[in-house]
């Protein structure tokens, strides 16, 4: 079951998210700094559980961006966590399909994601040589619209929150 986070439901999301990218290529590890400073500063627009028999396996969160050009109601994407033992069951589809679907409701332009093309392009996000993260390749920085019109253009900044360390 896919549901919103309620109060009670901020440590299992911290060990879920630890859990989930413990072995991780690509990251430093600080996924569950991220998230709970992004709750503490008021930023989580979307944070979805997947909950099964009554334990939570898996975290989406969905926070703000802004973009150099002015544009407005974009989101980033992430982080995305699932349980090791539960990965490749359909729950990161299943939180991804609920978030998309979130974002619509609220309106939004678009949402970026920094991930692997393979698995995130399953949901139509695609490289966008306009939409820039300084730093990182191209090819792995990707995006959504959700309007007609031309994409933004300029670079995307993530919330403060994503600089947590702990």
């Amino acid at each position: 079951m896919i549901r919103t986070e309620t109060l009670g439901d901020a440590a299992a999301i911290e060990a879920v998210t630890a859990s989930a990218f413990l072995n991780a290529p690509h990251t430093d590890h600080t996924e569950q700094f991220i998230v709970a400073a992004l709750r503490a500063a008021g930023a989580l627009s979307i944070s979805l559980v997947a909950e099964d028999a009554g334990s939570i396996v898996g975290h989406v969160a969905v926070s703000p961006v802004t973009i150099s050009d002015g544009s407005s109601d974009w989101y980033g994407l992430g982080p995305i966590s699932v349980l090791p033992a539960r990965q490749g069951e359909g729950i990161g589809t299943a939180l991804m399909r609920a978030a998309i679907t979130a974002l619509r409701e609220l309106s939004a332009a678009g949402c970026v994601v920094l991930g692997e093309p393979a698995y995130y392009g399953r949901f139509g996000f695609k490289a966008a040589p306009e939409l820039v993260l300084p730093g990182v390749p191209a090819e792995y920085f990707m995006a959504v619209q959700f309007r007609d019109g031309a994409l933004p253009d300029g670079d995307v900044f993530y919330h403060a929150a994503f600089a947590a360390s702990e």
